[in-house]
Parts: C-alpha cells; sequence; structure tokens
C-alpha cells in the first residue's frame, strides 16, 4: 500500500465530463458538513488515476489523501492508516477495481469507519445502499442520496433536502 499527498491535475481536461459530478459530491460534503478539512480516498490508484486527478481538482480547499490500494489484502493496513490519520470523510469511487461499489472492500471499508466515526462519501444509489452516509452523482440520477441509519453510528447530521434510503 502507498499513500500519496495530492495528486496533481494535469489530467482535468481529459475528464471534463466527470468534474461536475465531483463538484457534487464537494458540495454536498460542505454543505453537509462545513467542518470537513481532510478527505481520504481508498481505491487502487494507477487505474483510478484520471478520476482521482479530476476529484482532487473539485475539492479545493480541502486537502486530499490516497491510500492506493492494489488488492483485498491492502485493506487492513489501509484501516490502520485511516484510523490513525482520522480524515473527516472518506470518499469511494465507484468504479475502483478494489474497493468500487458492490466490493466487499467497500462494505468493510464503510463499516469501520462509521465504527471509528468518520463518514464516507459515495457518487452511486448503490454506494448509499452499501452503507455510504451521502451520495451524489451519475449513479443518483442527480438527487442527493442519504442513509440515515449509518449517519447515525458514524454520528453527523444529513443535510436539508437529501433523499433517504
Amino acid at each position: 500500500m502507498r499513500l500519496s499527498a495530492r495528486f496533481g491535475t494535469a489530467a482535468l481536461f481529459s475528464c471534463a465530463l466527470v468534474a461536475g459530478d465531483y463538484d457534487a459530491i464537494g458540495k454536498a460534503m460542505r454543505v453537509a458538513w462545513p467542518h470537513v478539512a481532510t478527505v481520504a480516498i481508498v481505491c487502487d490508484a494507477s487505474s483510478s488515476k484520471s478520476v482521482l486527478e479530476t476529484l482532487v481538482g473539485s475539492l479545493p480547499g480541502m486537502k486530499v489523501f490516497v491510500l492506493d490500494v492494489k488488492g483485498q489484502q491492502d485493506m487492513g493496513k489501509a484501516l490502520g492508516t485511516l484510523a490513525s490519520r482520522h480524515p473527516d470523510a472518506v470518499l469511494l469511487l465507484a468504479n475502483d477495481r478494489v474497493v468500487g461499489d458492490g466490493s466487499s472492500a467497500a462494505t468493510f471499508l464503510i463499516q469501520r469507519m462509521a465504527a471509528i466515526k468518520i463518514p464516507t462519501v459515495a457518487s452511486t444509489e448503490a454506494g448509499v445502499r452499501q452503507g455510504a452516509v451521502l451520495g451524489i452523482g451519475p449513479g443518483t440520477g442527480g438527487k442527493l442520496l442519504a442513509n440515515a441509519k449509518v449517519a447515525g453510528v458514524a454520528g453527523v447530521s444529513l443535510p436539508a433536502g437529501a433523499t433517504p434510503i
């Protein structure tokens, strides 16, 4: 597992259509939790590089750190790093090959983060159904979705107007 402090934004132009999707996630986090200053992303960084570069550009003013996992075997170490660094939120990448929505690694991560009071955010309805506290993006039809049960476990509030799942 490799920890990256911050990705550059060189590939922003190649992913322009995706940028708006992640702008909505950044805005939803700022509205729901104005205190959020640090966001962690757990993913296979090499296969998610263009999405990561776009995403980091969509979260101005937030410190983003990436935990690079190559497989399930890296999840324990990633969780240890998250517990010690304690980010304000963890963002899921929908199509990541290791921790993408619907994967057992995503479920494992979501549950462990809620238990230590770190909310997760997704860009799909599947991610919210899986346990992410908030979700908005192409996989939600542009609606802000929320998982009140997990929000309660993680100890965070839900933004007004969010559709509960």
